[in-house]
């Protein structure tokens, strides 16, 4: 009875059949009396990685079924080398799911050569991850209409799998977010008025229509991205549908302000697919090409996933600790960071008062509106004088980036703050984003 929904679940922009999942895992930890909030940390990471396993085998069986072991080989080899799938696959984030999903799909489409293609199954698998991640069917439109297009009994394909498959997922979606909100919403709908129609998402940055093309898809493909361009070249005609749901999905979402590598992240085992094909090809450069992929990826895998900007999960550590401490109740911790920068209750697991500074987009049409992290970030030291004007108000611990530490000096000495921990965050700070976190206590005698 206790935590926090963001304003996503207030304005009915989420789904709650990915967050299931998840509750169920912490349910049976529950029931099994291991509910420790390391292994709520921990558990749905495994899942995940459990699940993106069997993605990868999924990938490698359908190469070996459409081509031979040899070529499923190579596509396998550069699905694992990839630093991005790295990075990405065991994060409890809807685009990870949307991928896996879009993995287990594409084993079912119905290809040319295929005697593994289902059209229930695939179908059924492209609408649970349309109702995880309403983005999920863009990179199937040219898919499905491939295969309608190929189709020789096309009212059956609509009449005996479309449409049951379509009306039993929203039917399934429906329940069980009227379960969650208490009213019938239909979230998918609200996702694509908001992101799409309304265009809402440019509150968290906009980026030029190019950018999935010059920055996006070269920066998550790496070093894979030469073998990709040959491996197009090389690849047989009837792949050429995968390119077109990669160039297809690339446009689509150049056409939104708000752009972010994750975005795209479902079109990346599609992209693996011809990698494979060029690394096939190579002949005598293949060990060399296959060594060079390795180590490319080896390393910023291992530094994104293990190094860079690690500070605002460490930090959740000495959160925890607050929650033994006798005096818990009077416990307050204020994160004055960019918003969403750190955990919450799923990473602390005990009623502490927490509190974070908000970023809300304004539905309501007023052009001067600015969220209460800008309004921190214009002047933290007025901000924090006015918002704490009373000493009974002042949070036990404050959290925040190294950067903010000389603006705020005059505040923390005045109110007696000292520093108990340095964890370091990243090598490349940015704007309010600093190479260290601090964490100050009040009132250290």
């Amino acid at each position: 009875s206790y935590g926090h929904l963001t304003w996503e679940w207030a304005q009915r922009l989420r789904g709650s059949a990915y967050p299931m999942l998840l509750a169920g895992l912490y349910k049976a930890l529950q029931l099994l009396g291991k509910d420790d909030v390391q292994l709520l940390i921990w558990v749905p990471r495994l899942v995940q990685a459990v699940l993106a396993a069997f993605a990868d085998v999924k990938l490698y069986l359908l190469v070996r079924h459409l081509e031979n072991a040899e070529t499923a080989k190579y596509v396998y080899f550069c699905q694992l080398c990839s630093w991005f799938t790295w990075y990405s696959c065991t994060r409890t984030l809807t685009n990870t799911m949307e991928t896996l999903l879009t993995i287990f799909a594409l084993y079912y489409y119905p290809i040319k050569g295929s005697k593994m293609g289902s059209s229930c199954k695939y179908l059924t698998l492209i609408a649970l991850a349309i109702v995880i991640r309403p983005t999920a069917a863009i990179p199937w439109i040219p898919l499905v209409f491939s295969h309608f297009l190929q189709e020789q009994r096309k009212a059956d394909l609509i009449l005996h799998n479309c449409i049951p498959v379509g009306l039993v997922t929203l039917g399934i979606s429906l329940i069980t977010d009227r379960v969650f909100f208490g009213e019938w919403v239909l979230v998918q709908l609200n996702f694509l008025k908001f992101n799409v129609l309304q265009n809402l998402g440019t509150f968290y940055g906009s980026h030029p229509w190019h950018w999935y093309l010059t920055q996006g898809l070269p920066i998550i493909l790496g070093t894979h991205l030469p073998f990709f361009i040959h491996g197009c070249v090389l690849a047989p005609k009837r792949y050429r549908i995968f390119l077109m749901a990669v160039i297809w999905t690339v446009l689509v979402y150049s056409t939104l302000s708000h752009k972010e590598f994750r975005f795209i992240y479902p079109v990346l085992p599609f992209c693996m697919v011809f990698c494979g094909f060029s690394l096939k090809h190579l002949k005598a450069w293949k060990k060399s090409a296959a060594s060079f992929l390795l180590v490319s990826n080896l390393l910023p895998a291992l530094y994104t996933g293990l190094i860079h900007q690690r500070g605002t999960l460490d930090v959740m550590s000495h959160v925890q600790e607050l929650c033994k401490d006798s005096n818990q109740s009077q416990a307050f911790v204020f994160i004055m960071m960019p918003c969403h920068s750190t955990p919450f209750y799923s990473h602390v697991h005990c009623p502490l008062k927490m509190r974070f500074l908000q970023c809300p987009p304004d539905l309501t049409g007023n052009e001067s509106y600015i969220d209460e992290a800008d309004v921190f970030y214009l002047n933290p030291l007025g901000w924090l004088n006015k918002e704490f004007y009373n000493d009974t108000l002042l949070p036990s611990h404050l959290i925040f980036f190294s950067v903010l530490e000389q603006e705020i000096s005059s505040f923390l000495a005045l109110k007696g703050y000292e520093k108990t921990a340095t964890i370091f965050h990243t090598h490349v700070p940015q704007g309010r984003v600093g190479s260290h976190i601090y964490i100050y206590r009040r009132g250290l005698k």
